[in-house]
């Protein structure tokens, strides 16, 4: 069943609010998604609804892809494109807004705290993230890379898309 315009706005209103309340990701809001895609509308059925959640879950990149997939399966590439942009669009507003603001006011107290506070976390959650991927890595290789990375990050100022990069480089080349 393909919606008609109303319906395709009143879904986008939703998704825009889906988006402000999805804190931690899109993953975190898909009941509701469920809700309202599958009973509500019934743009989808259940099946199709799993089924975009595993493509998206198996696929490389950000996991809010589910939303592209559900959006056409629902009506094509104007269903996905609607989907996406519902979602992305107010969270990575208030998000561009936020470091705006927080860089224009960075000499204050509070924001160099928080600042302080969250770097000794953010560290310590790649750190377990690193430790994570590498247990179940054989060999050594990946260990190196990522040493050699860190100290380059540490001592020098190449820029964090070269490092990416080269290790694509040598990912491709079997090296790790």
């Amino acid at each position: 069943m393909t919606p008609a315009p109303l319906d395709w706005l009143a879904l986008f209103a939703h998704f825009l609010v889906l988006s402000l309340l999805s804190i931690g990701g899109a993953i975190t809001v898909l009941p509701d998604m469920h809700r309202v895609l599958v009973g509500q509308m019934g743009l989808i059925s259940d099946q199709q609804f799993n089924a975009a959640i595993a493509i998206a879950q198996a696929s490389p990149g950000p996991n809010v892809l589910f939303v592209a997939v559900m959006g056409y399966q629902a009506a094509g590439l104007v269903g996905a494109a609607i989907m996406m942009i519902a979602i992305m669009l107010p969270s990575s507003t208030l998000t561009l807004i936020a470091a705006r603001w927080g860089q224009a006011r960075r000499e204050w107290r509070g924001i160099q705290a928080f600042k302080a506070g969250m770097a000794p976390i953010v560290i310590a959650l790649f750190v377990a993230t690193g430790w994570i991927l590498s247990v179940e890595t054989p060999g050594w290789r990946h260990l190196l890379l990522t040493a050699v990375a860190a100290l380059l990050i540490w001592r020098t100022r190449v820029h964090l898309l070269v490092l990416i990069a080269a290790g694509g480089v040598l990912g491709a080349m079997g090296w790790i």
